[in-house]
């Protein structure tokens, strides 16, 4: 385990893009086959994660689960990592269906969650990580544009002042 905090990673809006007004074409997007599906990925989605994992200990917290395993290494150059699993989880809850399997992974870790689709049960749970003292930083992306230069300046800021926080304790 890493003195680092936590980033959650998720794909879906992220890394791979949707929800376009017009399909965009290279070089905005670069096109790929992942298990036969073709997605959309941000161009600069990898070297921002790259850049990430220089102040936290990154881990998929997508429902791609494994797969997001198996060609995003390759796609974007980060990874293999660790992965949180949602198995078995009500996806139909009053709670966003990855918070149990978000909670169950970090404890009381300090966190980044990057992830285009927030509800307000994220929120909630982010005020309660934070009044029981574990630093929590939801990031939300748009997903026809997918992780930018000011969400990872945000989180590098974040990471900083944490570990500055966490170092005069």
């Amino acid at each position: 385990m890493s003195d680092l905090p936590l980033l959650c990673i998720d794909v879906d809006g992220v890394i791979s893009l949707f929800g376009f007004e017009e399909t965009p074409v290279a070089p905005a997007v670069t096109f790929t086959l992942i298990d036969g599906s073709p997605h959309m990925i941000a161009p600069e989605a990898g070297s921002r994660l790259q850049r990430l994992c220089r102040a936290f200990e990154p881990v998929w917290a997508t429902g791609w689960e494994e797969r997001a395993n198996d060609r995003l290494p390759e796609v974007i150059g980060v990874g293999p990592l660790p992965v949180i699993h949602f198995g078995g989880i009500d996806r139909f809850s009053n709670a966003h269906w990855k918070l149990a399997g978000i909670d169950r992974f970090a404890g009381d870790r300090p966190l980044a969650w990057i992830d285009d689709s927030f509800d307000v049960s994220c929120f909630e749970w982010s005020k309660q990580r934070e009044a029981a003292g574990s630093a929590t930083l939801l990031v939300p992306t748009d997903p026809s544009i997918g992780i930018g230069e000011a969400h990872v300046n945000a989180m590098e800021i974040w990471a900083e002042d944490w570990q500055s926080t966490s170092a005069n304790l």
